[in-house]
């Protein structure tokens, strides 16, 4: 099973990424060779129009191959013809789509887990807020006059608060509005709470911004890990490939698919961010190279940002090497020792 969960992720997250390009270069108008889902030799091909579709033998990546993407092309049609804005739409879209899917993953596990919200719905034993006369259904509407909109509000109140006691304001069932003193409890890791466990709203709009939310908080983490890398507070020892995802995948597959979601949901994240860097090859460096060329003219040629991106892959494929070896190292070899 964890063989399948992580080929799973990887086609689902890679044909997204490159149906993103294949959808924004066919609205540009550029003509599209190949698309593909994986790499190696072919076992499935099917002419369709311009268009070569094609399933290949490793489910390890995938392509969507322009004309006159890597070289220059004599047909109008081509990557190389179109406007600068063109290319950067069909370049940034992959990343974009992997953006959107990271979003649509979060919020699908928002929406089953459902969003808490400041509504009592069960008492913790030795309740302070049940021994206040705080009662089931309740919406708690303010602590200590301000007020609560939402859980992460309670929270964050009940969190800062400093006394022993606080004044609770809370809208009964009947909309009947009234104030309550109740002590406040520490548990073992120092978190303050008042002792009762909230209703989940299973609530689109809500799982969509909390979706939203975790992607945010998501990117900031992703992007500290590589400030960290390129500063050398992370080393690059610690990067895991598609070896070390998949160990990732084995140790979380027997907590649920929850916990499955979550991983695939930052390996899509991931993939955006990483393709955005400013790096030969990736779609970030190509940016770089269409903002230099529409200032510099024909000052760089179609076969000098060729040779450059070319030489960006190479630097990728030793860095994939290294760091497939490094995983092998601490996910493999333990298992025969």
């Amino acid at each position: 099973m964890t063989i399948i969960y992580a080929i799973l992720i990887f086609c689902v997250l890679i044909f997204v990424h490159e149906a993103g390009h294949f959808i924004a270069a066919k609205l540009c108008g550029v003509k599209v060779n190949e698309f593909a889902l994986g790499m190696g030799p072919a076992l499935i091909k099917k002419q369709k129009e311009e268009t070569l579709y094609s399933l290949r033998a490793f489910p390890i990546g995938g392509f969507c191959a322009m004309e006159g993407e890597d070289e220059e092309s004599g047909d109008p049609r081509a990557f190389n013809n179109k406007k600068a804005w063109q290319k950067s739409i069909i370049l940034i879209a992959g990343s974009l789509m992997n953006l959107i899917l990271a979003v649509a993953i979060l919020a699908g596990v928002a929406l089953y887990m459902g969003t808490p919200v400041p509504v009592v719905s069960e008492f913790m034993e030795g309740s302070p807020a049940q021994k206040a006369g705080i009662e089931i259904g309740d919406t708690v509407a303010a602590v200590d006059g301000q007020k609560v909109y939402e859980w992460e509000d309670l929270n964050r109140l009940i969190g800062e608060s400093t006394g022993e006691t606080l004044a609770v304001t809370v809208v009964g069932k009947s909309g009947a509005e009234k104030t309550v003193i109740t002590n406040v409890l520490v548990d073992e890791t120092g978190r303050r709470l008042i002792g009762f466990i909230p209703e989940r709203s299973h609530n689109v709009m809500a799982a969509t911004i909390d979706g939203v939310k975790a992607t945010g908080n998501m990117t900031v983490s992703m992007v500290d890990i590589l400030r960290q890398l390129f500063t050398g507070d992370v080393p690059v020892s610690d990067l895991s490939g598609p070896v070390g995802i998949v160990a990732i995948v084995n140790d979380t597959a027997p907590m649920g698919f929850v916990y499955i979601a979550y991983i695939a949901a930052l390996i899509s994240l991931n993939l955006a961010i990483i393709n955005m860097l400013p790096f030969p090859a990736l779609d970030g460096g190509r940016l770089v190279f269409i903002a230099i060329r529409k200032v510099t003219g024909k000052a760089i040629t179609d076969e000098i940002e060729a040779r450059v991106h070319f030489a960006g892959i190479m630097l990728l494929f030793g860095l994939m090497i290294y760091v497939t070896w490094n995983d092998i190292l601490k996910f493999v070899v333990p298992l025969f020792t």
